[in-house]
C-alpha cells in the first residue's frame, strides 16, 4: 500500500507507449537502496492524452509528463532524493509555455467534474486495500446493514441517475420494474462492451477502478434481490479483463462476494463474460444473447429486459459507468448527486474528445456544460489555426452538430433535440478541412459492416444509403438524391428492429439538416468545398509561384507532373490521382486545389 512508503511513484498512460518506464524507476529507485522508502504504482487513466507517460509523486502532489525510460536517473536523484523539481518534466501549457505543478492546476480539468473517474491514476487498481482506503464499499456495508431493498431503489430514483450506456432510461425506475416482474431469478449485467470508434470510457473506467463497478453491482443486486451477475467485457480490452478478474477475486477474498456478503445472509457472485468484438452486442438482447452463448444478434422487443432478460428471467441491464455512479449516491445522498447537472440530466458524463482538437483525451464534465466549454476551456480549442465546423456525439449513430449551435447544453435531451444523441460518450471535432458528407459515408460504412443484418431496414437501408453517398462522393450525385436520403432515413428510424438501425441515419440526416449546402455543392456543382472528395478536386500549377525546383515532380508518383528545372511545372490531370503529395512537398504555394 501507498501509506507504507515515504513517497509514492504514481504512474499513468503508459498502455505500450513507454513498457520500459516502470521497470526504469524500479531498478534505478533500488540501486540507490530507495526500496523500502519510495513505491511504484502504475494506475489509470488522468484523461488527457497528450501528457503520458504521466508520473504523479506523493505527497508532495507534484506532476510530470512525457517521462522517458531515460528520465530515470535524474527523477530519482533531483526529485526523490534531493526534494527538487525538474523544470523540463513538468507540464507545460501550450497557449501559455507556463509550467504547472499540480495536475488540478492544468486548464484542461478545471471544468471538469472527476466523480466517477476521480479514483483513476490516484490508486492501484489492483489494490483492493487501496480502493478501500478511499471510501469503497462504504455505500455497500451501509445499503446491506441500514437500508431496505426499497429504500435503496428509492435513493437512486430521487437521485436522477440516468443510464449512461446511451438510452438514459431512469434507473431507479429499471431497477424497480425488475423488482416487480415476475421471475424464478433475476440478474444483474454490466455492459462493458464499447464499440464506437475513438472511444475508450468504459475501457478506462474498468482498468482504472474497478472495484466501484463490482460495489455498484452488489448494491443493485441486493436492491433487485438478484444473485448471479455478469460484466460483459470487450474482448479487446485485456487490460480491463485482468483488472476486473482480479478485483472479483479480491472481493470473495474479503467477504464481498459470494456466501453471506460482509457477515449477511445476502449471496451473490459475478462473472466477466468477454465479447466477440462486435458492435451490434452492444445492444441489450444482442447483448444478452451472447452471454448466453448464443449468436449475438438483436431480438424483437416483446418484453423488456427488465421484465424477460437473461434466460427469460428479470435483468437489471447497466453500462459500467452507470454501476460506478452507485456508491457515490449511497454515500453522498441522493440530494447531493442531483445537485449536479441539469433538470431532466443529473450528475457528470465522461466523454471521449477527439478529432481535431487540441487537448485530446478522456473528460469527466456535470451535464449541461455548453459544447463551447468543451471544445476551447477544455479542449483547447482546434490547433493550427483551423475553424471549428462542427462535432459529432453519440458514436457512429450520432449527429454532426454545427458551430452555430455550441452553446448548446450537454444532456440527453437537448442533444436528441438537435438530432445526436449522448451516446455512451463519444466525442469527435471537426474542423474547416472536414467534408461533413464523407462523414456520413465514414460512419454508414461502419454501421453496415457492424450491422447483424437480421432486419430489412436497417440490412437495406444502411446499404442503400451508402450507394447514395459514395455516388455523391465520386461526383455522380442526382437532383433528387437528398429527398432520397431523408426518406430512407425516415424508414431506418421507424422501422429498424434495433437502436443500431434506428439511429443509424443520424449521422446522414443530421449533416443533411445543418450542412445542406455542402451536398448540394458536390451534386448541382460538382465541387467538394472541403477539398477532400477525390472525384469532385484537382490539383494545377500557379505558374508565377511556381519556381521550376522540381519537388513535386519527383514526389509525384504517378510521374503526372512534367517541366522544365527553373520553369512552371504542369499537371497532367488524367494521370493525376489526386493523392496530395505535391502540395506537400511544394515550399513555394505553387500548388492550388480546386
Amino acid at each position: 500500500m501507498a501509506e507504507q512508503y515515504r513517497a509514492d511513484v504514481i504512474v499513468s498512460c503508459l498502455h505500450g507507449r513507454c513498457e520500459d518506464l516502470l521497470p526504469a524507476l524500479r531498478e534505478e529507485i533500488e540501486r540507490r537502496g530507495l526500496g523500502g522508502e519510495v513505491g511504484v504504482t502504475e494506475s489509470g487513466c488522468r484523461g488527457m492524452c497528450a501528457m503520458g507517460p504521466v508520473l504523479l509523486i506523493q505527497p508532495q502532489g507534484l506532476l510530470y509528463a512525457n517521462v522517458q525510460p531515460a528520465d530515470a536517473t535524474e527523477l530519482v536523484e533531483e526529485t526523490l532524493v534531493k526534494g527538487s523539481v525538474i523544470p523540463r518534466l513538468m507540464y507545460e501549457v501550450p497557449s501559455t509555455h507556463q509550467t504547472v505543478r499540480e495536475y488540478e492546476d492544468i486548464p484542461f480539468y478545471r471544468k471538469q467534474l472527476r466523480q466517477v473517474m476521480r479514483r483513476c491514476g490516484m490508486i492501484n487498481p489492483e489494490s483492493v486495500e487501496e480502493y478501500i482506503a478511499t471510501g469503497g464499499y462504504q455505500a455497500l456495508a451501509g445499503a446491506l446493514t441500514e437500508m431496505t431493498p426499497g429504500e435503496i431503489i428509492d435513493e437512486v430514483k430521487a437521485s436522477g441517475l440516468r443510464g449512461r450506456g446511451g438510452a438514459g432510461f431512469p434507473t431507479g425506475r429499471k431497477w424497480e420494474s425488475t423488482v416487480k416482474a415476475e421471475g424464478e431469478v433475476r440478474y444483474v449485467v454490466a455492459n462493458g462492451d464499447e464499440g464506437d470508434p475513438g472511444a475508450f470510457m468504459n475501457r478506462t473506467l474498468m482498468e482504472g477502478d474497478p472495484h466501484a463497478i463490482i460495489e455498484g453491482m452488489i448494491i443493485g443486486a441486493y436492491a433487485i434481490d438478484a444473485h448471479e451477475g455478469y460484466i460483459y467485457v470487450r474482448d479487446e480490452y485485456p487490460l480491463a479483463v485482468k483488472n476486473l478478474t482480479l478485483a472479483l477475486e479480491q472481493a470473495r477474498e474479503y467477504g464481498l462476494l459470494g456466501q453471506g456478503i460482509l457477515g449477511t445472509d445476502f449471496d451473490l457472485d459475478i462473472r466477466i463474460v468477454r465479447g466477440a468484438g462486435a458492435f451490434v452486442c452492444g445492444e441489450s438482447s444482442a447483448l444478452m444473447q451472447s452471454i448466453q452463448g448464443e449468436v449475438g444478434e438483436p431480438q424483437p422487443k416483446y418484453y423488456h429486459a427488465t421484465e424477460r432478460g437473461l434466460w427469460d428471467q428479470p435483468t437489471a441491464l447497466n453500462n459500467v459507468e452507470t454501476w460506478a455512479n452507485v456508491p457515490l449516491i449511497l454515500n453522498n445522498g441522493a440530494e447531493r448527486f442531483a445537485s449536479v447537472g441539469t433538470e431532466n440530466s443529473k450528475g457528470t458524463k465522461t466523454f471521449c474528445l477527439v478529432g481535431q482538437i487540441t487537448n485530446t483525451g478522456l473528460i469527466e464534465v456535470p451535464m449541461g456544460i455548453t459544447l463551447r466549454e468543451i471544445v476551447y476551456d477544455i479542449g483547447g480549442g482546434i490547433p493550427d489555426g483551423e475553424r471549428f465546423k462542427a462535432v459529432q456525439t453519440g458514436g457512429p449513430s450520432g449527429g454532426c452538430i454545427p458551430e452555430a449551435l455550441l452553446d448548446l447544453p450537454v444532456d440527453f435531451d437537448e442533444l436528441t433535440r438537435v438530432g445526436s444523441m449522448m451516446g455512451s460518450g463519444g466525442m469527435i471535432v471537426m474542423d474547416e478541412t472536414t467534408c461533413m458528407v464523407d462523414v456520413a459515408r465514414y460512419f454508414l460504412n461502419f454501421l453496415r459492416e457492424e450491422s447483424c443484418g437480421k432486419c430489412t431496414p436497417c440490412r437495406e437501408g444502411i446499404v442503400r444509403s451508402l450507394e447514395i453517398l459514395n455516388r455523391i462522393c465520386g461526383g455522380e450525385g442526382r437532383s433528387d438524391d437528398i429527398a432520397l436520403l431523408e426518406e430512407i432515413g425516415d424508414l431506418l428510424q421507424g422501422f429498424s428492429l434495433c437502436g443500431l438501425g434506428q439511429t443509424a441515419a443520424n449521422p446522414v440526416l443530421s449533416t443533411i439538416r445543418y450542412f445542406r449546402d455542402e451536398y448540394e455543392a458536390h451534386i448541382e456543382e460538382h465541387r467538394c468545398p472541403a477539398h477532400v472528395c477525390k472525384a469532385l478536386i484537382s490539383y494545377t500549377i500557379e505558374p508565377a509561384e511556381c519556381t521550376g525546383c522540381t519537388a513535386c515532380a519527383q514526389q509525384c508518383p504517378q510521374a503526372a507532373i512534367s517541366g522544365e528545372k527553373k520553369e512552371p511545372h504542369l499537371v497532367d490531370q488524367d494521370l493525376c490521382v489526386r493523392c496530395g503529395v505535391c502540395l506537400d512537398v511544394c515550399k513555394f504555394g505553387a500548388i492550388v486545389v480546386q
